[in-house]
């Protein structure tokens, strides 16, 4: 590794110590997952908080305690007993609505039935497969309909999305640490990809660590390989140093 990387590398873990702390749960929307004890219930907070965090933190938290809120708490048993069904057409955060959320929660209904859990789901294949077969069985479960809230990754190699929310619901459920849960054992954070949001991208390409100027899949997978060179076991716990130097101020970063 050359010098230049080693003291971006030891920058970067240093803010990882800084930002990765126990009290970073209250301010994100990761604290909805961890207000509930029973996996499904977890697996499903863990994937609808994930699906409203875009635009202010404020108001993420706000839109996700108004949802868990109309789930009476329970979000598991009001996906298993169908009354997301009687969900209407109110907002519940930007461009995600109840008949949204009655989208998913039937999607969740389907997959809970065919698989013996999410987390086979999702490990079927790599990262990117388990995007495709929930995009797909979620689909099925609606009519073959598909939904903006569920990002399509598309070809294996080719130039689909980025799915930063999917990415982030499988941060939180498979690291273990003082924010991340580590609920799921078949799927290591060494096989998981950095939720890239336009914030992220804007600090790795200042850094250098990013060169494609897309925010795409590959863009994805250019960032996440090159912070593999620094943690191969762990390369998405940097997600938190791009978060954290973001909000200090990239430009001012010393390499």
């Amino acid at each position: 590794m050359e010098m230049k990387d080693r003291r971006l590398k030891q920058q970067l873990d240093l803010w990882y110590e800084k930002v990765c702390v126990k009290d970073f749960i209250s301010s994100d929307p990761v604290q909805f997952p961890h207000g509930f004890l029973k996996r499904e219930d977890i697996e499903i907070a863990a994937f609808l908080s994930a699906t409203i965090a875009w635009g202010r933190r404020d108001l993420i938290l706000r839109s996700a305690k108004k949802m868990f809120a109309i789930m009476e708490h329970s979000p598991y048993n009001f996906v298993i007993s169908g009354r997301y069904k009687k969900l209407g057409k109110k907002n519940v955060h930007r461009t995600f609505f109840e008949s949204d959320l009655k989208y998913i929660c039937r999607g969740f209904e389907h997959c809970y039935s065919k698989y013996k859990s999410l987390e086979d789901l999702f490990t079927a294949g790599n990262v990117w497969e388990g995007f495709a077969l929930f995009r797909e069985e979620t689909a099925i479960a609606n009519k073959r309909r598909y939904s903006k809230h569920i990002s399509n990754p598309g070809e294996q190699d080719g130039n689909g999305s980025a799915c930063k929310r999917l990415n982030l619901a499988l941060r939180w459920l498979v690291r273990k640490g003082p924010v991340d849960l580590g609920l799921w054992k078949k799927l290591k954070p060494a096989a998981l990809y950095i939720p890239l949001d336009v914030h992220v991208a804007r600090t790795a390409r200042k850094l250098g660590l990013l060169e494609r100027k897309l925010n795409d899949k590959k863009a994805v997978i250019e960032l996440t390989e090159k912070l593999r060179e620094f943690c191969p076991v762990d390369p998405v716990k940097y997600d938190y140093s791009l978060f954290g130097i973001g909000i200090e101020n990239p430009l001012s970063f010393s390499q």
